[in-house]
């Protein structure tokens, strides 16, 4: 949201991305491909880009359309918020089919490169397979035809989430060169640190709902704490007002 947009900023961090689940979460639903109109995530990409002048990349799911024309209206609409970039991913959201064909997976994927080219703005477009997140039994070869695939189809960053065997990570950095392959760290592993992956070629690393999820953490656990002990005793981690207003008082 842009008050975390803000506190990444004021870290040091220079480049942002949006989190479906995040949003998801905000708004009381679940993290799901179809569980947010396309007009919210329209609404807080945009209002995200207009809190920070860090580049800021969205999580655009799976375009919100299932059809190339779809996800090409889609992606002109993302990219009227001022995104410096967005990924597409090619999960179907549909537990019998997970994901999509892989011709319409990649023409999706074409239909969103023609989208930003026709709009002669220099957007990064990131090609998701959720091979590994929904389990396919055999996510690793699908995930490397895919990838390979969608940089073909004019991706610029390919990303593979929940993918993190080493073996496979180092495979896939190969495999679509130069192109750059961004991999997801969403919880603590002692292969995955930023200083390991560049030695495999890794040259960007996203975080995904991880910020968001240890905020409700947080949150859970104080809430919690209130009701079964009757104390107010895991309050004592909240940020202090003045630290938080003074984050928010910078331009």
């Amino acid at each position: 949201d842009p008050g975390s947009a803000k506190i990444l900023r004021h870290l040091g961090f220079r480049a942002l991305a949006t989190t479906s689940a995040g949003l998801a979460f905000s708004r009381g639903v679940p993290d799901e491909v179809w569980s947010l109109p396309i007009d919210a995530v329209i609404e807080d990409t945009a209002a995200i880009v207009a809190a920070t002048p860090l580049p800021v990349s969205a999580d655009f799911q799976s375009g919100y359309a299932h059809d190339p024309e779809g996800v090409a209206a889609n992606v002109t609409r993302c990219i009227a918020t001022g995104v410096a970039g967005l990924s597409i991913e090619d999960a179907t959201g549909n537990a019998d089919k997970p994901l999509y064909d892989h011709a319409d997976a990649v023409a999706r994927i074409r239909a969103a490169r023609q989208a930003i080219d026709a709009s002669g703005v220099p957007v990064v477009l990131t090609a998701r397979c959720e091979a590994w997140l929904v389990s396919h039994p055999d996510a690793r070869r699908v995930t490397l035809d895919r990838l390979v695939a969608f940089a073909e189809a004019g991706a610029d960053c390919l990303f593979a989430p929940r993918m993190t065997d080493v073996n496979a990570i180092a495979e896939l950095v190969k495999a679509v060169a130069p192109k750059p392959l961004n991999v997801l760290v969403a919880q603590p592993h002692p292969d995955l640190t930023v200083a390991r992956l560049a030695d495999l070629g890794v040259r960007r690393i996203s975080v995904g709902s991880a910020l968001a999820r240890v905020a409700w953490g947080a949150f859970l656990r104080a809430a919690t704490s209130i009701t079964e002990t009757g104390t107010f005793d895991e309050l004592g981690d909240a940020a202090s007002f003045q630290e938080l207003d003074a984050i928010f008082s910078k331009r």
